[in-house]
């Protein structure tokens, strides 16, 4: 599909964009969002319909009565279609009577869904435990162990392998995958051409990232090379360059406690790259603290020649005028380590462990009907009538997005799927760890005399004594 193609519209897609970018932001640094990625969920009213009665224990006889937080804002485009679900399921489940609730208002969902959870206010289910903080809710007693159910569960092989990678601890089986993106190097096309570089060959490692960056930097065009991340989630694509080093900012030892990583060598190495980006080699936009949006706006407007992507933001590109055939995606340059696993996100469905046996039975029923094969490829068509362009990663071996797409460049779902092969979860204990972290990070960027080593020393200290320590003695309780 290019921008200007007749089959999805302008308007629709410019007011998704700013949604989905927020979607992907809070998917990643914890802020609320209902989906983890565009393109989750169910398609057009016309379509078949799913066997709502499927999919693991039914509720004891007579009516059983679940309350669940998916309840769609106004402004969703996909809301018509998600209540035509609904209503479809209370049709094939009489004896289930599902209110559907939207989240109260907070700071955000995580905090949200503890607080009313701690106070017994929790809903019966819910559908975006995000990626990054289901094993730390898993840990605090907020998700029910599934296995039974998911044993039972007629399509608990058609889901990807890498959906399930935060999903499944110690063996138990915690939250049905809901939606999910991996995260993979954009490269402009057109601007790889005009450079005199060939546009179909990305920089296979750190070494090409800078000789192409290079030759991709032109400041009489205000055109720079690669974005870096340097604002509050700075440790959101930190973490990526750790990982092509071959390490990590933290260790889940096998007694459920963490030890920090920060000063390893692989972490060492990863901020001084980073900083070299910036200081040496020149190739990153002058703002280094610049917000995400400001990131994603100098990608549209032709500023930026690379940046970390999404399987999700393509609709994104498009409603901000870039052809799809100028966008190019594959798996990140590898590091020292011989590797470049792109990260995984998105949200898992979990079921409330203080609920009783007949809700968690209903609501276990609800939860396999929402993430159904119909239920995604209804969700799918949904967004092909209305002009909607969906994440091109499905959780769903059976479900496949780029068939409900118009001329989606083919190495584009290619990239996606590559990018999914080799995978990576976001650092343990993200949530309470990322201020020390950025803090290094946004020090390394700005101080062109900061010593990597000693700033992530700093920081290890600091985390370890204001964080790590009481996380651990709790553990130990």
């Amino acid at each position: 599909m290019t921008a200007n193609n007749g089959s999805i519209g302008k308007r629709t897609l410019a007011a998704l964009a700013a949604a989905s970018l927020l979607v992907v932001a809070a998917a990643c640094s914890g802020g609320g969002s209902s989906d983890a990625s565009p393109g989750a969920g169910g398609g057009s009213a016309s379509s078949a319909q799913p066997s709502a009665s499927s999919g693991g224990s039914s509720a004891d006889a007579g009516t059983v009565e679940i309350t669940v937080w998916d309840q769609p804002t106004p402004e969703d485009p996909t809301k018509s279609l998600k209540e035509q679900l609904f209503a479809d399921f209370d049709k094939a489940n009489p004896n289930i009577k599902v209110t559907h609730e939207a989240m109260p208002q907070g700071t955000n969902d995580r905090e949200v869904f503890v607080t009313a959870m701690a106070g017994g206010n929790g809903p019966d289910a819910y559908h975006a435990a995000h990626f990054p903080i289901i094993g730390d809710w898993v840990g605090q007693g907020l998700a029910l162990d599934l296995t039974p159910y998911w044993d039972s569960y007629a399509d608990n092989a058609q889901y990807i392998e890498s959906s399930m990678a935060a999903g499944r601890i110690d063996g138990k089986v915690y939250g049905v995958p809901n939606d999910m993106y991996v995260t993979g190097l954009f490269w402009n096309k057109k601007l790889f051409k005009d450079a005199g570089l060939d546009p179909n060959k990305p920089p296979s490692n750190w070494d090409e990232l800078v000789s192409m960056g290079k030759q991709l930097t032109d400041p009489g065009k205000k055109q720079y090379g690669l974005t870096l991340l340097g604002m509050e989630w700075a440790d959101w694509w930190f973490e990526y360059y750790v990982w092509q080093a071959g390490g990590d900012l933290t260790e889940l030892q096998p007694d459920g406690t963490v030890k920090l990583t920060f000063t390893s060598e692989p972490a060492v190495t990863a901020l001084q790259f980073y900083k070299d980006l910036k200081w040496k080699h020149k190739i990153v936009q002058n703002n280094v603290l610049q917000s995400y949006q400001d990131n994603m706006n100098d990608i549209y407007q032709g500023r930026a020649a690379m940046s970390n992507g999404a399987s999700g933001g393509f609709g994104d590109f498009a409603a901000n005028g870039l052809d799809l055939n100028d966008i190019g995606f594959a798996p990140y340059p590898v590091g020292p380590s011989g590797k470049g696993p792109g990260q995984i996100g998105g949200a898992y469905w979990i079921l409330n462990p203080k609920s009783s046996k007949a809700k968690q039975d209903a609501a276990w029923k609800y939860v396999t009907y929402m993430v159904s094969k119909e239920a995604k490829e209804r969700m799918l068509q949904f967004q092909s009538d209305n002009g909607i362009f969906p994440n091109l990663l499905s959780v769903r071996k059976d479900v496949d997005p780029s068939k409900f797409t118009q001329n989606v460049p083919q190495d584009l779902v290619d990239g996606v799927n590559r990018a999914a092969s080799d995978t990576h979860l976001e650092y343990y204990l993200k949530e309470r760890l990322t201020p020390y972290v950025v803090k290094a990070v946004q020090k390394a960027l700005t101080d062109q005399n900061a010593d990597p080593a000693a700033l992530l020393k700093t920081a290890q200290d600091a985390a370890q004594k204001e964080v790590v320590d009481a996380y651990n003695a709790s553990v130990h309780k």
